[in-house]
């Protein structure tokens, strides 16, 4: 199961990728049982790693400017109130300068310094308030608007003063008295122009509230940016955490079906290696009891005979601690020597009542994977158990044939055979676990099972599996 999972937010990105179409998270499933024990392990381990590093990317990166955004954390504000201030502070010494300069020695000279000097001192208390409206930071703006109306009474020249005070009243009050403030403030700048004006201008009545307008828009228009930016930051957390409830929900389905694919993997295994030998022994030592008294020699060889198979089911169990591999496998020799030394063990415990010939066809072109000659001596192994158990067959043959594109393994015997039903044909619903565990293995390599017999003709099992094709290697290009 693969499952593509892709977030993409603006103006904000979950991940690090520098392509937005690369921006996707991405957790492959590998629930499949292998050929090693391991397989199923592998596959929920990597999907845990999978999850643990997509988590850390996704919560990092979007997390962390998603926080910021909610927090208030608006850059664009910070640096328009940083050029507010600086124009503050840059229009008040201009006003006083040109106050000095135009009014030297007058009797209000002193007022319009102190008041300078107190408007200055309110303006800085401001970022210490902040920008809520709370009540000390609206006293704070009602002294300092009082302030500057006084200074813009006594010198008119201070009047643009007011355009960093229609910021900070935007950015304080609710939006109708933030209004409210803007036009009172407006109309102390425009009384004061027509002041220093010698006669009537439309400009000193016009510029004002042009002025005061384009401000006002300029931070209703930062306002709602920063709004949108908060909501935007939200449905982005939102979304991260979405994505992580579901990496935790997969990666969770991937463990259970994993855990249940192993198991079905394991069952199969005991049943065509351990249960088998089980049984045999089962049937070679209830025959030892019964002719113990009358044939002694005859109990003995039934005896050994089981004696050898409870050695096979020890090292086939040992296998199992070890890595789930087939011992026959593990022995060296590859396929074709396993299924000859299955053919001969077999032979040697039915004691003269079967005898199982084995047959290699073709050449192999590559090395068979692992996983597929596991899964074909299982094979081998739960069909002859089959032919001991029900087909009360003399002979059986195990040909093995390679071909280009597939590998086919047929398991032949002369026993009383069956009339295959449809049931048989598509889901193997017949007696036992044997062909239902042999079309379960054939399905994970996707390779296909044929079953042909007739009553009293025997029956003959193909087990057919695909091989990867091989690409021929490239000739390297001469770099000259």
């Amino acid at each position: 199961m693969a499952v593509s999972v892709q977030i993409m937010t603006v103006p904000m990105r979950v991940g690090r990728s520098p392509d937005p179409g690369s921006e996707r998270y991405e957790v492959k499933h590998r629930s499949t049982p292998s050929a090693s024990g391991t397989g199923a392990g592998r596959a929920a381990d990597g999907a845990r790693s999978a999850t643990g590093a997509g988590r850390g990317t996704a919560a990092g990166a979007g997390r962390g400017t998603a926080a910021g955004a909610a927090q208030g954390y608006d850059p664009d504000a910070r640096w328009l109130t940083l050029l507010m201030h600086a124009a503050f502070f840059l229009l008040l010494g201009a006003s006083l300068t040109r106050f000095l300069l135009r009014h030297p020695g007058e009797a209000r000279t002193p007022w319009i310094i102190a008041l300078s000097l107190a408007l200055a001192v309110l303006y800085v208390l401001g970022p210490v308030l902040g920008t809520r409206p709370t009540p000390r930071s609206l006293v704070w703006l009602g002294v300092l608007v009082a302030v500057w109306m006084v200074v813009v009474v006594l010198a008119p020249s201070f009047a643009w003063c007011a355009v960093p005070l229609f910021f900070t009243g935007l950015r304080i009050l609710p939006p109708r008295a933030a209004l409210a403030l803007v036009v009172l403030l407006t109309l102390f700048v425009v009384a004061a122009q027509l002041r220093l004006a010698q006669g009537f201008d439309p400009n000193l009545i016009l510029a004002p509230p042009a002025v005061a307008v384009i401000a006002t828009a300029v931070f209703v228009h930062m306002r709602r940016q920063a709004e949108y930016q908060r909501e935007l930051s939200e449905r982005q957390r939102e979304l991260i955490d979405d994505l992580l409830r579901t990496r935790r929900e997969l990666a969770a389905t991937e463990r259970r079906e994993g855990t249940l694919a192993e198991r079905q993997r394991l069952s199969m295994e005991i049943h065509d290696t351990l249960a088998q030998g089980l049984s045999s022994q089962q049937m070679l030592l209830q025959a030892a009891d019964r002719t113990w008294d009358a044939d002694p020699a005859t109990a003995r060889r039934h005896v050994r005979t089981a004696t050898g198979i409870a050695e096979r089911n020890l090292a086939e169990a040992r296998r199992f601690v070890h890595d789930l591999a087939p011992a026959d496998l593990a022995e060296g020799g590859g396929l074709e020597a396993a299924l000859h030394a299955l053919a001969a063990r077999e032979t040697a415990q039915a004691q003269g009542r079967l005898t199982i010939r084995c047959h290699v066809e073709g050449e192999r072109h590559s090395p068979l994977p692992d996983r597929t000659q596991s899964a074909l001596l299982r094979i081998a192994q739960g069909a002859l158990a089959n032919v001991k158990e029900h087909a009360h067959a003399t002979e059986a043959a195990l040909t093995l044939t390679h071909l280009d594109d597939r590998v086919v393994l047929d398991i032949a015997d002369n026993g009383r055979g069956f009339t295959p039903t449809g049931a048989t044909r598509t889901t193997g619903s017949v007696r036992g676990h044997g062909l239902p565990a042999i079309r379960a293995r054939l399905s994970q390599l996707g390779g296909t099972l044929t079953v042909e017999s007739v009553p009293g003709e025997g029956t003959v099992l193909s087990a057919a599996v695909p091989l990867a094709p091989v690409t021929p290697p490239t000739a390297a290009k001469d770099p000259r």
